[in-house]
Protein backbone atom coordinates (compact mmCIF):
# COMPACT_ATOMS: atom_id res chain seq x y z
CA UNK A 1 0.00 0.00 0.00
CA UNK A 2 1.24 3.42 -1.14
CA UNK A 3 2.76 6.13 1.93
CA UNK A 4 1.28 8.43 -0.26
CA UNK A 5 -2.34 10.04 0.13
CA UNK A 6 -4.67 9.83 -3.39
CA UNK A 7 -4.18 13.50 -3.65
CA UNK A 8 -0.26 13.53 -3.90
CA UNK A 9 -0.54 10.72 -6.66
CA UNK A 10 -2.58 12.44 -8.67
CA UNK A 11 -0.60 15.34 -8.60
CA UNK A 12 2.30 13.47 -9.68
CA UNK A 13 0.71 11.50 -11.83
CA UNK A 14 -0.46 14.99 -13.41
CA UNK A 15 3.31 15.90 -13.73
CA UNK A 16 4.57 12.77 -14.83
CA UNK A 17 1.71 12.61 -17.73
CA UNK A 18 2.70 16.15 -18.72
CA UNK A 19 6.14 14.91 -20.42
CA UNK A 20 5.42 11.12 -20.43
CA UNK A 21 2.55 11.13 -22.80
CA UNK A 22 4.98 12.56 -25.15
CA UNK A 23 6.85 9.33 -25.09
CA UNK A 24 3.76 7.19 -25.27
CA UNK A 25 2.99 6.87 -21.52
CA UNK A 26 -0.70 6.48 -20.45
CA UNK A 27 -2.27 7.92 -17.51
CA UNK A 28 -2.31 4.69 -16.37
CA UNK A 29 1.17 4.09 -16.44
CA UNK A 30 2.03 7.28 -14.57
CA UNK A 31 -0.12 6.34 -12.30
CA UNK A 32 1.81 3.02 -11.68
CA UNK A 33 4.88 4.64 -11.37
CA UNK A 34 3.98 7.77 -9.47
CA UNK A 35 4.59 6.66 -6.14
CA UNK A 36 8.23 5.03 -6.97
CA UNK A 37 9.08 8.54 -8.46
CA UNK A 38 7.77 10.16 -4.98
CA UNK A 39 9.58 8.10 -3.15
CA UNK A 40 12.47 8.09 -4.65
CA UNK A 41 12.31 12.11 -4.75
CA UNK A 42 11.61 12.49 -1.30
CA UNK A 43 14.51 10.22 -0.48
CA UNK A 44 17.05 12.03 -2.51
CA UNK A 45 16.24 15.20 -1.07
CA UNK A 46 16.57 13.84 2.48
CA UNK A 47 20.08 12.57 2.01
CA UNK A 48 21.60 14.69 -0.23
CA UNK A 49 21.67 12.58 -3.22
CA UNK A 50 21.08 13.28 -7.18
CA UNK A 51 20.82 11.43 -9.50
CA UNK A 52 22.59 11.37 -12.91
CA UNK A 53 20.76 10.48 -15.91
CA UNK A 54 22.18 9.66 -19.27
CA UNK A 55 20.16 10.46 -22.42
CA UNK A 56 19.86 6.59 -22.96
CA UNK A 57 17.38 6.09 -19.74
CA UNK A 58 14.37 5.55 -20.26
CA UNK A 59 11.85 8.46 -19.75
CA UNK A 60 10.37 7.75 -16.58
CA UNK A 61 13.85 7.87 -15.58
CA UNK A 62 15.05 10.99 -17.04
CA UNK A 63 11.63 12.89 -16.63
CA UNK A 64 10.69 11.51 -12.89
CA UNK A 65 13.61 11.65 -11.14
CA UNK A 66 17.05 12.93 -12.70
CA UNK A 67 18.47 15.74 -11.81
CA UNK A 68 20.70 16.82 -14.25
CA UNK A 69 20.42 14.49 -18.07
CA UNK A 70 23.06 14.55 -20.78
CA UNK A 71 26.12 12.89 -22.32
CA UNK A 72 28.87 11.62 -21.21
CA UNK A 73 31.05 15.08 -20.70
CA UNK A 74 28.17 16.93 -19.83
CA UNK A 75 27.38 14.61 -16.59
CA UNK A 76 31.12 13.98 -15.90
CA UNK A 77 31.14 18.23 -15.33
CA UNK A 78 27.83 17.73 -13.26
CA UNK A 79 29.61 15.32 -11.09
CA UNK A 80 32.51 17.36 -11.20
CA UNK A 81 30.18 20.78 -9.53
CA UNK A 82 27.28 19.36 -7.68
CA UNK A 83 27.41 19.73 -3.88
CA UNK A 84 25.76 16.75 -2.96
CA UNK A 85 27.24 14.02 -0.91
CA UNK A 86 25.52 11.12 -2.81
CA UNK A 87 25.67 11.01 -6.77
CA UNK A 88 23.29 7.64 -8.04
CA UNK A 89 24.46 7.45 -11.49
CA UNK A 90 21.87 6.13 -13.94
CA UNK A 91 23.99 4.73 -16.24
CA UNK A 92 26.59 2.21 -16.93
CA UNK A 93 29.72 1.84 -14.78
CA UNK A 94 32.13 3.45 -17.14
CA UNK A 95 29.96 6.95 -16.13
CA UNK A 96 29.76 5.86 -12.65
CA UNK A 97 33.81 5.31 -12.04
CA UNK A 98 34.46 9.16 -14.02
CA UNK A 99 32.03 10.30 -11.39
CA UNK A 100 33.99 8.87 -8.54
CA UNK A 101 36.97 9.76 -10.32
CA UNK A 102 36.05 13.39 -9.82
CA UNK A 103 34.56 13.33 -6.52
CA UNK A 104 36.85 11.03 -4.42
CA UNK A 105 34.66 12.15 -1.11
CA UNK A 106 31.46 11.35 -2.17
CA UNK A 107 29.34 8.13 -2.21
CA UNK A 108 28.57 7.03 -5.84
CA UNK A 109 26.52 4.54 -6.26
CA UNK A 110 25.40 2.26 -9.99
CA UNK A 111 21.81 0.74 -9.56
CA UNK A 112 22.46 -1.96 -11.82
CA UNK A 113 25.38 -3.91 -11.52
CA UNK A 114 24.94 -5.56 -15.39
CA UNK A 115 24.82 -2.20 -16.72
CA UNK A 116 28.49 -2.35 -18.85
CA UNK A 117 29.62 -1.05 -21.83
CA UNK A 118 31.26 -2.80 -24.63
CA UNK A 119 33.63 -0.44 -25.39
CA UNK A 120 34.69 -0.06 -21.81
CA UNK A 121 35.00 -4.04 -22.09
CA UNK A 122 37.00 -4.15 -25.21
CA UNK A 123 40.12 -3.16 -23.60
CA UNK A 124 41.81 -3.49 -20.49
CA UNK A 125 45.26 -1.20 -18.87
CA UNK A 126 47.57 -4.04 -19.56
CA UNK A 127 46.40 -3.65 -23.59
CA UNK A 128 46.80 -0.20 -23.25
CA UNK A 129 50.50 -0.73 -21.57
CA UNK A 130 51.25 -3.18 -24.27
CA UNK A 131 50.27 -0.67 -27.16
CA UNK A 132 52.51 2.38 -25.16
CA UNK A 133 55.58 -0.57 -25.27
CA UNK A 134 54.84 -0.93 -29.32
CA UNK A 135 54.63 2.89 -29.63
CA UNK A 136 57.09 4.71 -27.28
CA UNK A 137 56.67 8.31 -26.43
CA UNK A 138 52.80 8.62 -28.15
CA UNK A 139 50.26 9.83 -26.28
CA UNK A 140 47.25 8.24 -25.54
CA UNK A 141 43.43 9.36 -26.20
CA UNK A 142 40.96 7.28 -24.70
CA UNK A 143 37.41 7.75 -24.89
CA UNK A 144 35.25 7.97 -21.81
CA UNK A 145 33.86 4.60 -22.50
CA UNK A 146 36.58 2.88 -20.70
CA UNK A 147 37.50 2.00 -17.65
CA UNK A 148 39.57 3.63 -14.82
CA UNK A 149 42.29 1.50 -14.79
CA UNK A 150 42.35 2.35 -19.24
CA UNK A 151 41.88 6.15 -18.29
CA UNK A 152 44.65 5.80 -15.81
CA UNK A 153 47.14 4.94 -18.57
CA UNK A 154 46.15 8.03 -20.82
CA UNK A 155 47.61 11.14 -21.37
CA UNK A 156 43.89 12.75 -22.18
CA UNK A 157 40.49 11.37 -22.26
CA UNK A 158 37.70 12.64 -24.79
CA UNK A 159 34.12 12.47 -25.72
CA UNK A 160 32.60 11.72 -29.37
CA UNK A 161 31.43 15.59 -29.00
CA UNK A 162 35.40 16.29 -28.32
CA UNK A 163 37.73 13.80 -29.79
CA UNK A 164 38.84 15.76 -32.98
CA UNK A 165 39.49 19.02 -30.41
CA UNK A 166 41.59 16.73 -27.91
CA UNK A 167 43.54 15.04 -30.99
CA UNK A 168 44.50 18.85 -33.08
CA UNK A 169 45.21 20.30 -29.41
CA UNK A 170 48.24 17.96 -28.28
CA UNK A 171 51.65 18.30 -29.77
CA UNK A 172 52.34 15.00 -31.77
CA UNK A 173 51.51 13.82 -34.81
CA UNK A 174 50.71 10.29 -33.87
CA UNK A 175 47.91 9.37 -31.55
CA UNK A 176 47.36 6.25 -30.09
CA UNK A 177 43.06 6.63 -29.89
CA UNK A 178 40.92 3.79 -28.50
CA UNK A 179 39.22 1.86 -28.23
CA UNK A 180 36.55 2.23 -30.75
CA UNK A 181 37.86 1.61 -34.08
CA UNK A 182 34.66 2.99 -36.22
CA UNK A 183 35.28 6.83 -34.20
CA UNK A 184 38.80 6.40 -35.32
CA UNK A 185 37.90 5.28 -38.97
CA UNK A 186 35.61 8.75 -38.57
CA UNK A 187 37.82 11.15 -37.02
CA UNK A 188 41.02 10.06 -39.18
CA UNK A 189 39.13 11.89 -42.18
CA UNK A 190 39.02 14.71 -40.32
CA UNK A 191 42.58 14.73 -39.35
CA UNK A 192 46.48 15.19 -41.01
CA UNK A 193 47.58 13.58 -37.85
CA UNK A 194 48.15 9.17 -38.20
CA UNK A 195 45.72 7.82 -35.24
CA UNK A 196 46.95 4.07 -33.89
CA UNK A 197 43.58 2.53 -33.23
CA UNK A 198 42.01 -0.50 -31.20
CA UNK A 199 39.20 -3.02 -32.32
CA UNK A 200 36.22 -1.86 -30.04
CA UNK A 201 32.90 -1.55 -31.13
CA UNK A 202 29.90 -0.21 -29.89
CA UNK A 203 27.01 -3.18 -30.07
CA UNK A 204 24.38 -0.74 -30.51
CA UNK A 205 25.70 1.44 -33.31
CA UNK A 206 28.06 -1.09 -35.44
CA UNK A 207 24.76 -2.55 -36.50
CA UNK A 208 23.42 0.16 -38.06
CA UNK A 209 23.98 0.44 -42.46
CA UNK A 210 23.72 3.17 -44.86
CA UNK A 211 21.08 1.56 -46.87
CA UNK A 212 18.10 1.92 -44.96
CA UNK A 213 18.95 5.62 -44.67
CA UNK A 214 18.03 5.97 -48.72
CA UNK A 215 14.51 4.15 -47.90
CA UNK A 216 13.72 6.49 -45.22
CA UNK A 217 15.13 9.70 -47.50
CA UNK A 218 12.34 8.68 -50.11
CA UNK A 219 9.43 7.84 -47.68
CA UNK A 220 9.83 11.19 -45.93
CA UNK A 221 11.11 14.14 -48.17
CA UNK A 222 12.83 16.57 -46.33
CA UNK A 223 14.16 14.14 -44.10
CA UNK A 224 17.40 14.99 -41.86
CA UNK A 225 19.66 12.12 -40.79
CA UNK A 226 21.44 12.58 -37.28
CA UNK A 227 24.09 10.28 -36.71
CA UNK A 228 26.57 9.06 -33.83
CA UNK A 229 29.95 8.97 -34.59
CA UNK A 230 30.32 5.53 -33.24
CA UNK A 231 28.57 4.13 -36.20
CA UNK A 232 30.47 2.72 -39.49
CA UNK A 233 31.33 6.28 -41.47
CA UNK A 234 29.43 4.93 -44.36
CA UNK A 235 26.19 5.70 -42.04
CA UNK A 236 28.32 8.54 -41.59
CA UNK A 237 29.07 9.78 -44.78
CA UNK A 238 25.12 9.19 -45.44
CA UNK A 239 23.92 11.92 -43.15
CA UNK A 240 23.15 15.29 -42.70
CA UNK A 241 25.37 15.58 -39.35
CA UNK A 242 27.67 13.77 -37.43
CA UNK A 243 28.84 13.57 -33.79
CA UNK A 244 27.71 12.99 -29.97
CA UNK A 245 24.60 13.18 -28.45
CA UNK A 246 24.52 16.79 -27.04
CA UNK A 247 25.36 17.62 -31.24
CA UNK A 248 22.82 16.05 -32.01
CA UNK A 249 20.46 17.69 -30.01
CA UNK A 250 21.43 20.99 -30.85
CA UNK A 251 21.30 20.59 -34.39
CA UNK A 252 17.67 19.09 -33.70
CA UNK A 253 16.66 22.26 -31.61
CA UNK A 254 17.97 25.06 -34.11
CA UNK A 255 17.39 23.44 -37.91
CA UNK A 256 13.96 23.33 -39.41
CA UNK A 257 13.01 20.03 -41.23
CA UNK A 258 10.11 18.15 -42.22
CA UNK A 259 11.40 14.79 -39.85
CA UNK A 260 14.28 13.89 -37.81
CA UNK A 261 16.20 10.67 -37.75
CA UNK A 262 18.57 10.27 -35.29
CA UNK A 263 20.64 7.30 -35.61
CA UNK A 264 21.86 5.85 -31.95
CA UNK A 265 20.39 4.75 -29.17
CA UNK A 266 16.45 4.76 -28.80
CA UNK A 267 16.67 7.00 -25.49
CA UNK A 268 17.62 9.88 -27.53
CA UNK A 269 14.66 9.89 -29.75
CA UNK A 270 12.54 9.66 -26.92
CA UNK A 271 14.06 12.60 -24.91
CA UNK A 272 13.53 14.64 -28.54
CA UNK A 273 10.33 13.98 -28.62
CA UNK A 274 9.66 15.07 -25.27
CA UNK A 275 10.99 18.16 -25.33
CA UNK A 276 10.72 19.12 -28.86
CA UNK A 277 7.16 17.79 -29.08
CA UNK A 278 6.59 20.55 -32.32
CA UNK A 279 8.86 18.20 -34.51
CA UNK A 280 8.79 14.73 -35.78
CA UNK A 281 11.44 12.24 -34.90
CA UNK A 282 11.46 8.77 -36.45
CA UNK A 283 13.03 5.36 -37.76
CA UNK A 284 16.36 4.02 -37.02
CA UNK A 285 17.41 3.60 -32.93
CA UNK A 286 18.59 0.89 -31.05
CA UNK A 287 18.16 -0.34 -27.47
CA UNK A 288 21.50 -0.90 -25.64
CA UNK A 289 20.62 -3.93 -23.17
CA UNK A 290 23.36 -2.23 -20.39
CA UNK A 291 21.46 1.35 -20.60
CA UNK A 292 18.21 -0.72 -20.05
CA UNK A 293 19.12 -2.39 -16.63
CA UNK A 294 18.56 0.78 -14.73
CA UNK A 295 14.80 1.33 -13.69
CA UNK A 296 12.82 3.24 -10.93
CA UNK A 297 12.68 0.03 -8.58
CA UNK A 298 16.65 -0.69 -8.82
CA UNK A 299 17.03 3.07 -7.90
CA UNK A 300 15.13 3.20 -4.96
CA UNK A 301 16.58 0.35 -3.69
CA UNK A 302 19.92 1.84 -4.25
CA UNK A 303 18.52 5.15 -2.20
CA UNK A 304 16.74 2.84 0.79
CA UNK A 305 19.10 -0.14 1.09
CA UNK A 306 21.92 -0.31 -1.48
CA UNK A 307 24.24 -3.58 -1.45
CA UNK A 308 27.74 -3.15 -1.10
CA UNK A 309 28.80 -3.75 -4.41
CA UNK A 310 26.65 -1.00 -6.26
CA UNK A 311 29.24 1.36 -3.79
CA UNK A 312 31.81 2.72 -7.02
CA UNK A 313 35.26 2.70 -4.95
CA UNK A 314 38.57 2.83 -7.14
CA UNK A 315 42.06 2.32 -5.87
CA UNK A 316 43.14 5.95 -4.98
CA UNK A 317 46.40 5.53 -7.52
CA UNK A 318 44.29 4.73 -10.03
CA UNK A 319 41.72 7.54 -9.57
CA UNK A 320 44.41 10.13 -9.54
CA UNK A 321 45.75 9.12 -13.14
CA UNK A 322 42.69 8.86 -14.69
CA UNK A 323 41.72 12.08 -12.85
CA UNK A 324 44.60 13.40 -14.81
CA UNK A 325 43.63 12.52 -18.10
CA UNK A 326 40.28 13.39 -17.25
CA UNK A 327 40.85 17.19 -16.35
CA UNK A 328 42.86 16.96 -19.06
CA UNK A 329 40.28 16.70 -21.24
CA UNK A 330 38.31 19.39 -19.62
CA UNK A 331 41.25 21.46 -20.06
CA UNK A 332 41.97 21.24 -23.59
CA UNK A 333 38.24 21.11 -25.03
CA UNK A 334 37.85 24.96 -23.35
Amino acid sequence: MSRYSGEHIKVETARLYDKLSRAGFDEKQCAMIAPLTLEINDLKERQSAVILAHSYQTPDIIYGVADFTGDSYQLSRKAQETEAKKIIFSGVRFMAETAKILNPGKTVLLPSLDAGCSLAESITADDVRKLKKLHPGVPVVSYVNTSAEVKAESDACCTSANALQIIEALPSEEIIFLPDELMLKNVQVLTKKKLIGWNGRCIVHEEFKAGKISAFRDKFPGLKVLAHTECEPSVIEASDFAGGTEGMIRYAEKTKASAYMMITECGLADRMRVELPDKKFIGMCGICPYMKKNNLPLILKTLKNPDPEQEILIDEDVRKKAEKALLEMFRLSR
